[in-house]
């Protein structure tokens, strides 16, 4: 999955721009875009700039400072013409001030002396809180919903703070949306278990971001990764699965991008093979694949540098590509090999094993090659060479290893 923000992703910030790239995007791999708020942004108490995307000022418009309806209908096509699906930033838990709902009271959080209020301990004073306790305005929030699936042809939605909101207007939105498109794609922005119940297929890794966090800057051991990837995946039905990045719009509101957060390109792309082959979905920001060192900002248009790293670019390309082709690399059954300062882990599915070795520390480390490992052969994917394991590897600050094999029984 791959999230844009519309007003960075170009010089023109706009639908067009992303048209103008969707060529660049496929090359990389991608098989899914999640567009934030496509949307009209609200004036009344706006926080400042062309105004938060999260303060939606009509579910059934578009915001013109990106282009119009038909703009935005040709751009989901141009993606189905790639076979890259589309889902919309949805924003159910609140709207705009100035959102023509507001007329409807009752649809609204209010205090005891009747005024609608924000959402209590967020300091989001740009947004008017929802009363999902209000039958009428759930169904039009349903309404709203599949209507730019009906007139527009979107593949899904990835729901904005989706602990807020309750699970029965989750399980009754996700009931409705399925009914129009069966496949469709169901992200929430949260870690309820009970989304997956409500019919979500994905929800968030925040306890794996945190953790990886903490290995790669603050000296946590490589293990602490195991124990959260296997904390948060249990449970979890299956079919369903845990978002995983490191970085998206809402996490460099506060954090460095992956470049400058991870201590380099290495270390940038050393987190990302962790967070993309430990079995979960896998999410990448726009720019990240280039090293974008710059916070980009959601209140005003930014554009990325396209022309930096190229050989980053490259390399994500690869390791999205290996996800891709490689079923062990993607769903295989996990053994861990656990090490303060390296991070390996085989995966096996079927006939086909995948071992995942990278240095998670800026030093130089030794790495013992487990004994039930000694002297196997494998290639590594990387370079395409084969690779025959002795009793010890070293590995340079982030470096890491892609080897993959066929095994027969």
């Amino acid at each position: 999955m791959y999230e844009i923000n519309i007003r960075c992703f170009s010089n023109t910030a706009d639908f067009q721009g992303i048209i103008a790239r969707l060529d660049s995007i496929q090359a990389l791999g991608i098989n899914t875009i999640w567009l934030m708020p496509i949307h009209p942004v609200g004036q009344l108490n706006s926080v400042g700039g062309l105004g938060s995307p999260y303060s939606v000022q009509n579910y059934t418009e578009v915001n013109s400072e990106f282009g119009s309806l038909v703009d935005f209908e040709n751009l989901v096509i141009e993606c189905h013409n790639r076979n890259i699906a589309v889902i919309l930033d949805w924003v159910a838990n609140h709207t705009a001030w100035d959102n023509p709902w507001i007329a409807n009271t009752d649809w609204y959080t209010q205090d005891g002396s009747g005024n609608i209020i924000s959402p209590l301990g967020t300091g989001w004073n740009d947004v008017a809180d929802l009363n999902f306790s209000n039958d009428d305005m759930r169904v039009a929030m349903i309404d709203a919903m599949e209507y730019w699936v009906n007139e527009t042809d979107i593949d899904g939605f990835r729901c904005d703070a989706a602990d807020m909101v309750p699970f029965d207007f989750w399980a009754d939105a996700n009931l409705a949306l399925r009914g129009i498109k069966s496949d469709i794609i169901m992200l929430a922005e949260g870690a309820r278990d009970d989304h997956f119940t409500a019919g979500f297929d994905m929800n968030y890794a925040w306890d794996f971001y945190s953790t990886l966090k903490n290995v790669f800057i603050n000296n946590y051991s490589a293990t602490a990764i195991f124990t959260t990837h296997f904390s948060e995946m249990s449970g979890i039905p299956e079919g369903k699965f845990k978002l995983r990045f490191t970085t998206n719009h809402d996490e460099t509101a506060w954090d460095e991008p992956p470049v400058t957060l991870f201590n380099g390109i290495h270390g940038a792309l050393a987190a990302s093979v962790i967070t993309m082959y430990l079995n979960g979905i896998p999410l990448f920001y726009n720019g990240q694949e280039v090293g974008c060192a710059v916070n980009l900002p959601l209140f005003s248009a930014t554009p990325i540098n396209w022309t930096l790293n190229a050989d980053m670019q490259n390399t994500y390309q690869k390791l999205i590509s290996f996800y891709k082709d490689y079923s062990s690399l993607k769903m295989g059954d996990i053994t861990q090999y656990n090490n303060a300062f390296i991070l390996a882990f085989k995966k096996t599915f079927e006939n086909e094993e995948s071992l995942i070795i990278v240095n998670v520390k800026n030093i130089n480390t030794d790495f013992p090659i487990p004994a039930e490992l000694n002297g196997s052969t494998w290639t590594d994917l990387m370079s395409g060479s084969q690779i025959t394991l002795d009793t010890n590897m070293n590995f340079l600050p982030y470096e890491f290893k892609i080897l993959n094999r066929n095994i027969y029984f």
